[in-house]
């Protein structure tokens, strides 16, 4: 079963991170695997990266012509690569070198279209003692409770999610009205791909914790005012992925259930029997960004023309 990785990336800012990122896709136990670099219209980033890998036989190298994005760069490496499973990293990750294995081991042992594996944080600097578990999913990382090993989610992480190609691109890939480009912050592109999977061919994404990325995680991502700023966007994104798909928000509904009447409650008992300055900071900072998240989707809800997506 040969196996596709797609790494993407757009500047010469990222270089040195996305360099780690491919060398640990490289050193995979797995074989056979395909690497597939592209890079999003940066003439630059383009010609150093034929310098570095292009002379490697199982990597190939696509330049966009423009700027357009990660979700369609994502779905243009799916589209060039071979594999009978494309795989996605981000160019801030870093895998375990059995990483493609987990994946493989489990198409091969169960019926498994889409596999999605545990994303860890990878503290650049010192971990916030104000960023509660409960909210990794702002920065790309698997937050408490998200699943168990072996269950079926609706969409894994874009640092570590590997989909059968042909299925993934039959779904359409990424769609472009969602992911980062510029300064666009439409996130949660994952989730279209997972639905659209789901509807189509009855099965969703199988959750993997030993499959494990480390995503570096630079100190920017633990400023208090850049969380609050992604928790915004974040609302933001969760109404445009609505209008697109309006059956996704139960994963949303079972979150916030879970959140409300399991998470906080269990803070709450924390700091009653052994108060901290940081559990207490964590607790205030869960309302701080929900509160942010319903203020983003607010947002979206009376600013949005739902036909320019419906279309």
């Amino acid at each position: 079963m040969k196996v596709s990785v797609v790494v993407c990336t757009y500047t010469m800012d990222r270089y040195d991170v996305f360099t780690e990122a491919v060398e640990s896709v490289l050193a995979q136990t797995y074989d056979p695997i395909e690497v597939i670099l592209v890079i999003d219209g940066n003439t630059e980033v383009y010609e150093r990266v034929v310098d570095d890998f292009g002379d490697l036989e199982n990597v190939v190298v696509h330049n966009n012509e423009e700027n357009r994005g990660i979700s369609y760069s994502r779905t243009r490496g799916a589209e060039l690569a071979s594999g009978e499973i494309v795989a996605f990293i981000d160019d801030d990750g870093l895998a375990e070198p059995d990483w493609i294995v987990k994946h493989v081991e489990t198409y091969e042992e169960t019926n498994a279209i889409a596999v999605g594996g545990y994303v860890a944080p990878n503290w650049v600097g010192e971990k916030p003692d104000f960023f509660p578990e409960e909210f990794y999913w702002l920065v790309g990382c698997t937050e408490k409770g998200f699943a168990e090993h072996g269950e079926e989610i609706r969409n894994g992480y874009g640092s570590n999610v590997s989909y059968k190609r042909d299925l993934f691109l039959d779904v359409g890939g990424y769609d472009v009205n969602t992911g980062r480009k510029g300064d666009r912050h439409i996130q949660a592109h994952e989730a279209p791909v997972g639905i659209r999977i789901r509807e189509e061919y009855g099965q969703g994404v199988v959750y993997v914790e030993d499959a494990v990325v480390h995503h570096k995680l630079f100190e920017y991502r633990g400023d208090f005012r850049w969380l609050v700023f992604r928790s915004f966007w974040q609302g933001f994104s969760k109404r445009i992925m609505g209008i697109l798909l309006p059956e996704s928000k139960g994963d949303e509904s079972e979150y916030l259930q879970n959140l409300v009447f399991q998470f906080i409650p269990g803070r709450i008992k924390q700091i009653i029997r052994r108060p901290s300055p940081s559990k207490i900071k964590q607790l205030i900072s869960i309302f701080v960004f929900t509160i942010s998240v319903a203020t983003g989707y607010l947002y979206g809800y009376i600013t949005v023309d739902s036909e320019k997506y419906e279309n």
